[in-house]
């Protein structure tokens, strides 16, 4: 799903990705991330909103125990011990919402609560967008990624638009 639009200074496009959820269950989430680790082939990030990239894939740490990974292509089988957490697919749910160019940080004020000054790159939070729970990541200093309900992508972008429009 690709649907691009260039408005206010910025570009919005729509693409389907895979997201792969990770959670450990409590008192088991130091084994479980020393699993995790060895099948990632590197380190989970630490903090909750940080990121870690891991060849094509990029590992989110959503909540203390959660982790999203979001693949290029299909997400990878990571088969987990029941005792320690498991792995859920979410990619058939979610959209990849990117948006892009020097009138985001304007446009997203309009949308969003966050403070994309103390954002750093990389950097992921957990928000809001027309009373939606979003998942926005910093990309870089124009550009940002919302991980939306697929059910009301199509809803979020047009409230996208309008806020962009809203400051021509």
């Amino acid at each position: 799903m690709a649907d691009g639009s260039n408005m206010a200074g910025f570009e919005m496009a729509a693409y389907d990705c895979s997201i792969l959820q990770l959670e450990g269950w409590d008192g088991a989430m130091a084994q479980f991330e020393v699993v995790l680790n060895r099948i990632l082939g590197g380190s989970l990030p630490n903090k909750v909103g940080d990121t870690a990239r891991h060849d094509e894939w990029l590992v989110i740490r959503i909540a203390p125990r959660r982790f999203w990974l979001l693949c290029d292509g299909p997400p990878p089988i990571i088969d987990v011990d029941a005792e320690r957490g498991c792995a859920l697919p979410l990619g058939e749910g979610r959209v990849r919402v990117r948006l892009s160019g020097r009138g985001l940080k304007q446009v997203l004020e309009r949308c969003v609560a966050a403070d994309w000054e103390t954002l750093g790159d990389g950097r992921a939070v957990q928000t809001g967008l027309d009373r939606v729970p979003v998942l926005l990541l910093r990309k870089s200093g124009f550009e940002c990624d919302l991980l939306v309900p697929r059910s009301l992508s199509q809803g979020l972008m047009e409230w996208i638009a309008d806020a962009s429009a809203a400051g021509t």
